[in-house]
């Protein structure tokens, strides 16, 4: 029988949850919001914003720019200009805190989400293990970056997760799959990896359903906003340079980590393409096997770390996938099958860490080695490639259940018991 103080605490659980992520949340909101530069506040959001208002006044959207210092220009489809419009209604202040708001709410959903097999196992206390969980994943770099400019990471990683994750969210369990991968990619370009990965897996139907939303809204996009679509699809897509300094240290891609560090030129071209195929070989076999497996939450983690190191551009808030990574390391029992646990706390600490920008306090000591500084602003490329390695690691002796394609035998000397359990727990 439970203690009076446990069932005060079990009664008060879900607003004790809200308690320790607003809590959870408060550094960010107070370094990126109260302290920050007014000049530097929220300015990603700032340029949706500035996207809907240049569609209800007339002006050019892939023309305007935000105020000085920054002059960004909007960089999105033009359905995501569509999408913000309703953020053009309200006072800039009053969206970057909204803005923050949602994106502390979805990354709780993508926990939520993600961390099922987990939560699901704490019955009554399911509102406060939550809580624990999505607390650390608010300290990411990437999740904290996303804060910092007021990114759209945060609902694009829970899109895509939803989509692909077994089982499916109640509420989503009559939309046809694929649906919610294509308004992604209508908003942001980089989730047509999952088409990739559909085509990879055979799934065929899926793939045409997120091809044809994206194409279906984006001609209905056209349709509205012919000049924006002229401009963005005949000028604005084909400008690396609209995106910001690509061989910046914020490009923690493949490519930014070349054009950092690697041969300029034709031969940089050529072996960024040499890893792109390796990488990407490596990575869509990865997927495809955690598909195979039933294990759809490592399949979306795989995919999304794909998104991050085969794109040109990858800004740190990209890196907001390795929310889903984290889960699919921790599995259904880590306490259990502690490699596991060991596994998602290195990505968490590396990844709270904010080594890119160590490497560059390094490099402003002109005498101190460089090669430590290079090491360390290269380190979320390093890391991206650690947790696809981890993936695959956590899960090499596990085998596919029958009916979803093919069976493959067990690796690393696991017993068919053993397999049995680990694929029970999932």
């Amino acid at each position: 029988m439970s203690s009076p103080t446990t069932q005060r605490v079990l009664r008060y659980r879900w607003p004790l949850a809200v308690a320790v992520v607003v809590l959870a949340a408060l550094p960010a909101v107070l370094r990126y919001l109260v302290f920050w530069p007014l000049d530097q506040w929220q300015i990603d959001v700032e340029v949706y914003r500035e996207a809907g208002v240049s569609i209800l006044n007339g002006r050019p959207v892939y023309a305007a720019m935000t105020e000085p210092p920054q002059l960004l220009a909007f960089t999105y489809p033009p359905f995501a200009a569509i999408v913000a419009i309703p953020l053009a209604f309200l006072p800039f202040g009053v969206v970057g805190w909204l803005w923050t708001a949602l994106q502390v709410l979805a990354t709780t959903a993508t926990v939520w989400y993600a961390g099922y097999r987990l939560i699901h196992r704490t019955g009554a206390w399911m509102p406060l293990a939550l809580a624990a969980l999505t607390a650390p994943m608010l300290w990411l770099h990437p999740v904290g970056d996303g804060i910092r400019f007021g990114q759209v990471n945060a609902f694009i990683v829970l899109l895509c997760l939803m989509d692909l994750r077994e089982p499916r969210p109640g509420v989503l369990s009559r939309v046809p799959r694929g649906v919610l991968v294509g308004l992604a990619m209508a908003v942001k370009l980089t989730p047509g990896v999952f088409v990739v990965h559909f085509l990879v897996t055979r799934r065929w139907k899926e793939a045409a359903t997120a091809v044809g939303t994206a194409v279906g809204v984006t001609v209905g996009s056209w349709v509205l906003l012919p000049q924006a679509s002229f401009a963005f699809w005949g000028g604005a897509l084909q400008d690396p340079a609209r995106l910001g300094p690509n061989a910046g240290t914020a490009n923690q891609s493949i490519r930014g980590f070349l054009l950092r560090l690697g041969p300029e030129g034709l031969p940089g071209t050529a072996l960024w393409l040499v890893l792109v195929a390796a990488v990407g070989g490596f990575g869509f076999w990865l997927a495809r096997r955690r598909y195979l497996e039933g294990d759809s939450i490592g399949e979306v983690a795989v995919v999304g770390l794909m998104a991050c190191l085969l794109s040109p551009v990858a800004w740190i808030h990209h890196y907001h996938w390795l929310v889903v990574g984290i889960f699919a390391l921790l599995g259904a029992d880590p306490l259990r099958e502690r490699f596991r646990l060991w596994a998602a706390l290195f990505v968490t600490v590396f990844f709270t860490l904010r080594l890119p920008w160590w490497g560059i306090d390094w490099l402003a000591h002109r005498d101190w080695p460089e090669l430590p500084a290079r090491i360390l602003q290269n380190a979320d490329v390093a890391g991206g490639l650690a947790a696809l390695y981890l993936l695959w690691w956590v899960g090499r002796g596990v085998v596919a259940p029958p009916g979803r394609g093919e069976t493959r035998p067990a690796e690393g000397g696991v017993s068919p018991r053993t397999d049995e359990v680990a694929r029970g727990s999932r």
